[in-house]
Formats: structure tokens, C-alpha cells, sequence
């Protein structure tokens, strides 16, 4: 099925999308470091990534018309008006591109989309703006008029909702804020997900639902020790974490297995890898120097997912891009970690400096979430109408 992936950044989403059996006709991306990743890796006939029509363009000027027989539209709108670390202008950032995205879906008229933004569109400062997300993607021909405030447009989309009981809705949009270590990531990264599938479709679908646990993580590290016999390392009888303590409560209590997988750990990710060093033997793999740990900057648990790795460098607030060992001792992922936290393959390379690869990763969807939630559109598209109401 062919797909259109917006907002790319280095390929995260987009590489998970492809996995699942889509066909990207074109990966638009603005930034000049991200593009070059992709570039590269094109040239070096990374799978998937080579096939990739890749166009270095602001996706305000993006012309659709090319596009022909389009069945999905991806992207990850820019975050930072929505993040919690950011100035909370919502709309009314210059950065916000949600207004594209829509643009995307009403031109090409896809039959399914998938977007992801932070999960603090889902605050209550911006219940409204996430109604008004949700109703133009219900809705995406029903456009904004010349001089009309989103405000007024809002008011204007639920009036039509609601004169015609749902009746004309293009999508049905389902959207949910997700844990990416619930979906098989190796780390606890919070995101926002827009699911939308055309109407003529059916109705009878749901949300994917998540695929691991840290009730089975603490199952397979407290309960059978499967674990650490799997890694060959030493048992640590305590909890890791405070959560852990409490999940491994929930699976006493209930003295059942847990049914789904265990949570994914940053052991689980890099433990094959060998310790960094100033060299770099293995792309991207190489020690950056400086990490330091102080109240509320700790790094993550090598026996948990990792934190969510954070766009930025020496100055990230809590230390996210750090793995503390048992100590309490600090280092800094290398990139390499970085990206197989990430999903990445080995073989695929990140462009630029420590910073600008931390940067482009720090902002990337784990491949894995991509993958899974690409494979769930996938079957509801494939499926005879009657069977969609089975997912």
C-alpha cells in the first residue's frame, strides 16, 4: 500500500510504517541534519530507507497533487508547541503544523492516517485544541475560512457535528496517549497517537492495544528469574524502581503469569554491544565525555526501559540521556545505544556531531511503535468489511 510520511525527522515512524508493509512515495522532512541522515542512508541501500522518494521541503509549500493513490498519511507534527518543556503556545506557535497535517489528509483523502505529537497535547490547556484536532481530521473538508480564528472555526465544525448526529464524518479518529515501552520499545517514552481510518471502511476497529508489561517484567525478574538466566547476570532481589515494587505487588496478589511480554530494558537493548571507548569502532558507538549526576539528573536503569531520550544535550533536565550503572555511576549513551533504544538497526546511520544526532534522535518515534501500530492499519485496510469488527 503506498504512503505519504510527513515531519519525518531522521525516520523513525516512517521506518516502522515501511516495516509493516507500506510503500512511502514521498518522506518530507524541512530539517537539513535529518534529511542528510536519510540521504545517507539511501546512498548506502539501507532496507526500505533506499527505496524512499526523500524531498527536503517546509511542508506549508508541499504540492499533493503528484500523489496519486495515497492509502496512508504518517508524520509527527512538531512537538514543541505541545511540550511540557516548551513555552505552551499551542496554536499559536509559528512552529505548529498540525494545520498541514490536516491539509494533507483533505488533499490526498488517504484511507487511513497515523500521527504522533507528545503527550502533552492531552492537558487540559489544550482539551480545545485537541477537540479542534480531532474534528478537522473527522471533518477535513470542512476548511478554515479566509480571516476565521480556529476558535470560531471550532465552533463552527461542532455545530455541523452536531446538526448532522456524526453523519458525513469523513474518518473516524481514535487517539490515545501511549507508553512506547507498552508497545515493545526499551524505553518509557509518553506519546500522543492519531489513529484515523475513512468511514467508508466501517467503524469497527479499534485502538491497537499494547503488546508488553512491567507486571511481566517483574514476573520474569522476581517470580522465575528467567531474566537474569537469559543474560547470564547476577539477580538483584530488589525492585529497580518504586513502580517495579508495585507491579511485582500486583503479580503476587494476583499469582498468575502475566499474559503479555515483559517490558523491553535498556540490557535488553545494548548488552551485546561493548563498552565504549574514545574510538570509534562501531558507527556512532564512541564515549562522549562530561556526564554527572545531581538531584533530579540521574540516569536510566540499565534493568528498565530507559527514560525518554530528550532532543538535547549537557543541558537535559533529568538526565535522560545517561545509563547509571549499579553504583549510581553516570555516563552518556553513545549514539549508537541511542539509536538501538530507538529501534534502529545497526547498520543505519545517524548525520552529525554528538549533538545533532542526540538532537534527531531525542525526536524520533521508536521503529518498533511504528511497526506495530502500521501492522494494525494494515490489517484493518486488508480485511473484508465484515471482519474489521474483530480489531
Amino acid at each position: 500500500m503506498r504512503s505519504v510520511e510527513l515531519f519525518a525527522g531522521c525516520g523513525g515512524l516512517a521506518l516502522g510504517i515501511a516495516r509493516a508493509g507500506f510503500d512511502h512515495k514521498a518522506i518530507v522532512e524541512f530539517d537539513n541534519d535529518s534529511v542528510t541522515t536519510l540521504g545517507e542512508n539511501k546512498k548506502r541501500n539501507i532496507e526500505h530507507v533506499q527505496d524512499w522518494n526523500i524531498e527536503h521541503a517546509d511542508a506549508r509549500q508541499f504540492d499533493y497533487g503528484e500523489l496519486d493513490g495515497v492509502e496512508l498519511v504518517s508524520g509527527g507534527p512538531p512537538c514543541q508547541p505541545f511540550s511540557i518543556g516548551g513555552k505552551h503556545l499551542g496554536p499559536e506557535d509559528h512552529r505548529n503544523m498540525w494545520p498541514e497535517a490536516i491539509r494533507a489528509v483533505r488533499e490526498i483523502c488517504p484511507k487511513a492516517f497515523v500521527f504522533e505529537n507528545v503527550r502533552g497535547l492531552f492537558r487540559p490547556d489544550f482539551a480545545c485544541y485537541l477537540e479542534y484536532i480531532t474534528l478537522q481530521l473527522t471533518y477535513p473538508d470542512h476548511k478554515q475560512r479566509a480571516e476565521e480564528t480556529w476558535k470560531e472555526h471550532l465552533k463552527r465544525l461542532r455545530e455541523g457535528a452536531k446538526a448532522n448526529d456524526g453523519k458525513g464524518a469523513k474518518y473516524r479518529v481514535l487517539s490515545k496517549a501511549i507508553n512506547a515501552a507498552d508497545y515493545g520499545a526499551p524505553q518509557k517514552r509518553h506519546r500522543a497517537i492519531f489513529i484515523g481510518i475513512a468511514s467508508e471502511i466501517g467503524d469497527e476497529w479499534t485502538f491497537p492495544e499494547p503488546t508488553h508489561s512491567q507486571e511481566a517484567l517483574a514476573w520474569s525478574k522476581h517470580v522465575t528469574g528467567e531474566y537474569w538466566e537469559r543474560h547470564d547476570a547476577r539477580c538483584l532481589a530488589a525492585p529497580a524502581s518504586t513502580s517495579e515494587a508495585l507491579a511485582l505487588k500486583r503479580v503476587q496478589a494476583a499469582g498468575v503469569e502475566p499474559t503479555l511480554l515483559p517490558w523491553r530494558t535498556v540490557r535488553d537493548a545494548i548488552s551485546d554491544l561493548p563498552p565504549p571507548t574514545k574510538r570509534e569502532d562501531i558507527a556512532g558507538h564512541w564515549q562522549h565525555p562530561g556526564a554527572r549526576a545531581y538531584p533530579n539528573h540521574t540516569g536510566s536503569c540499565y534493568d528498565e526501559p530507559a527514560k525518554a531520550l530528550k532532543a538535547g544535550d549537557h543541558g537535559v533536565p533529568g538526565g535522560e540521556n545517561m545509563l547509571a550503572n549499579r553504583a549510581g555511576n553516570v555516563r552518556y549513551f553513545t549514539v549508537r545505544e541511542m539509536a538501538r533504544l530507538q529501534d534502529f538497526p545497526d547498520d543505519f546511520n545517524v548525520h552529525g556531531s554528538w549533538k545533532a544526532a542526540t538532537r534527531q534522535l531525542g525526536n524520533a518515534v521508536p521503529t518498533s511503535v511504528g511497526q506495530l501500530i502500521g501492522e494494525h492499519v494494515m490489517r484493518v485496510l486488508r480485511r473484508p468489511k465484515k471482519a474489521r469488527s474483530n480489531l
